[in-house]
């Protein structure tokens, strides 16, 4: 039997997160690794010298170590719910919000201590911008449309690592949409799947499946 693919993960990671959404919609099975980023295991970096998860290792040995990038190929396998139906200019214009000045702002807001320098109120007013923007295009439900697409799956792991930095902050910030949209993806299935948790990997441990459907759950992989 071919091996599966190989997908160094750690939990809580945003990228990681989204990298993994797009995995199980699609039902490509992969042998998950959980990492601990402090102790990085020697064949991830083998893999992958940017040192950073997720990193995915083909069947083939080759390696996509961009978390957008195995999300695409994911999809490119199988998207059964038509997330790319939705790729485009907007769609990348929606994520790069996310990965350029969301992302700066929330590293600031979550990790002030880091950033001495920074001022912190301005950082959560350049974080409402994003928001703002994002909570234009949910008139529909999603960022795209009626249905969740790419962009909502790349984009929802990094504003529940924001809403969670202050709750209650979060809960006053006049984002009615944003709120019901964060909230429901929180409690779909295909979070729930790809949010087990798993012991660390270790040389020569049993492969672990990440769930490949939207309400299953990681199995022993064979």
């Amino acid at each position: 039997m071919p091996s599966l693919p190989v997908l160094y993960s750690f939990r809580r990671c945003p990228y990681a997160i989204r990298a993994r959404l797009a995995l199980a919609v699609a039902g490509t099975p992969v042998a998950l690794r959980e990492v601990v980023l402090r102790h990085k295991p020697d064949a991830l970096l083998a893999a992958s010298p940017k040192a950073t998860v997720p990193v995915l290792v083909l069947a083939d040995a080759s390696v996509i170590d961009e978390s957008l990038s195995i999300m695409h190929w994911a999809l490119a396998q199988c998207d059964p719910e038509g997330w790319l139906g939705h790729a485009g200019p907007e769609t990348d214009s929606l994520i790069a919000l996310c990965d350029g000045p969301f992302k700066h702002a929330l590293d600031r807001c979550k990790y002030p201590e880091r950033f001495p320098d920074g001022n912190c109120e301005a950082s959560w007013s350049a974080a409402q911008r994003c928001l703002d923007r994002w909570e234009d295009r949910l008139q529909q439900g999603q960022l795209c449309g009626s249905s969740r697409s790419l962009a909502d799956a790349a984009i929802f792991p990094f504003v529940r690592q924001f809403a969670a930095i202050e709750p209650g902050r979060w809960a006053a910030m006049p984002l009615p949409r944003l709120h019901t949209w964060l909230a429901a993806w929180l409690a779909s299935d295909l979070f729930a799947a790809v949010m087990e948790k798993h012991l660390p990997w270790s040389e020569g441990d049993a492969p672990v499946r990440l769930s490949c459907n939207v309400a299953g759950s990681a199995q022993s992989a064979t």
